[in-house]
């Protein structure tokens, strides 16, 4: 018997590894040849890379009873999405772009509902202010978290794709640039609005490589890479191009992949057609994640949650205030709504 560690703390919802079986299909678009690829160094050209995560939270859950009579779910929440603007050559300060938190009344499209503004006694504390968000019909309990989480991903997305560079899916296309680059954290979700935005997967929860090749995922050194692959699932709804970097040498006590992440581009359908900028990002992936990789004495994800994803993470949690005070907060306008003293 042979023990390793996954090198994630325990309280963390998932580990680093899970090894769910994938059920897709698996296309050579780069290489037949499955073996590592040395990193590349960072083009001059590439002068912006922007880190971009997105954080929501339901803040009360709701029974809402409209003036006509009718009842149904809803909820308080809030989210979040913001860039950290780095310059991958080290020539400027990193800064934060764009985290402001927004509130919204989640309810159940039927209602009759308004916006709210939830004043504090104290003008000095200022004032919480829903929008509204209808959730999908059906009126499951949970409709209000998923609308908000919904408006997370839809704003984290058009903020990633709207500070990269394009990426035409069209081989005529020779006026390709890579100067601006989006890392978004975690994998990529809804549609592809064309920019350059690469999905880093810090979990490998799904092996996608059969048995004969995720061998190599254990052989890579720091900044190679495999080989980029064209990824579609059986129901035909996700193409990706995917492929693996190593960030650190695994530890004697820990499995063999402890290091590696999985990236990925959108892809179009033909998986024939490989477009220059994703070839690019690939090869400059390397050695850019290994400068942006933190280390384990300072976070216990390390080094997939990268330096910047976790000042991100730490700037949107203050941008959303604290959950205690919201709460009173929200307990106090009842208690006025209510005449209760």
């Amino acid at each position: 018997m042979q023990i390793r560690l996954d090198p994630w703390p325990v309280d963390t919802f998932d580990g680093q590894l899970t090894l769910t079986p994938f059920q897709g299909e698996l296309i050579d678009v780069e290489t037949p040849r499955w073996a590592a690829i040395a990193p590349r160094p960072i083009p001059q050209r590439l002068t912006r890379v922007y880190v971009v995560d997105g954080k929501q939270r339901m803040e009360a859950r709701l029974h809402v009873t409209d003036d006509a009579g009718r009842e149904g779910h809803a909820g308080f929440g809030a989210y979040v999405a913001g860039a950290v603007d780095l310059c991958p050559h080290g020539s400027r300060q990193a800064e934060l772009l764009s985290v402001r938190a927004r509130r919204v009344l989640a309810h159940a499209p039927d209602l009759g509902v308004s916006p709210l503004r939830l004043s504090p006694r104290h003008p000095q504390t200022g004032e919480l202010s829903y929008a509204l968000l209808a959730t999908q019909p059906g009126g499951h309990p949970n409709a209000p978290l998923q609308a908000v989480q919904g408006a997370m991903l839809a704003h984290e997305q058009e903020l990633s794709h709207g500070l990269a560079s394009a990426v035409p899916f069209d081989d005529t296309d020779d006026r390709e640039h890579l100067t601006a680059l989006t890392i978004q954290d975690g994998t990529l979700r809804s549609q592809n609005l064309g920019g350059a935005v690469v999905g880093c997967v810090k979990t490998i929860q799904t092996l996608y490589l059969p048995t004969d090749r995720a061998q190599l995922l254990s052989e890579l050194r720091p900044g190679e890479r495999t080989p980029i692959l064209h990824m579609r699932y059986d129901n035909n709804r996700v193409v990706r191009f995917i492929w693996y970097v190593r960030l650190c040498q695994a530890a004697f006590y820990q499995h063999p992949m402890s290091g590696v992440m999985r990236l990925e581009m959108y892809a179009p359908e033909d998986s024939d057609f490989l477009p220059p900028i994703v070839r690019q990002v690939a090869n400059l992936s390397g050695e850019l994640l290994c400068k942006l990789a933190s280390q384990a004495h300072k976070d216990p994800r390390a080094p997939q949650n990268l330096i910047p994803t976790a000042a991100l993470e730490q700037a949107m949690g203050r941008a959303m205030g604290s959950l205690d005070l919201v709460t009173r907060r929200i307990r106090s306008h009842l208690a006025r709504e209510l005449g209760v003293v």
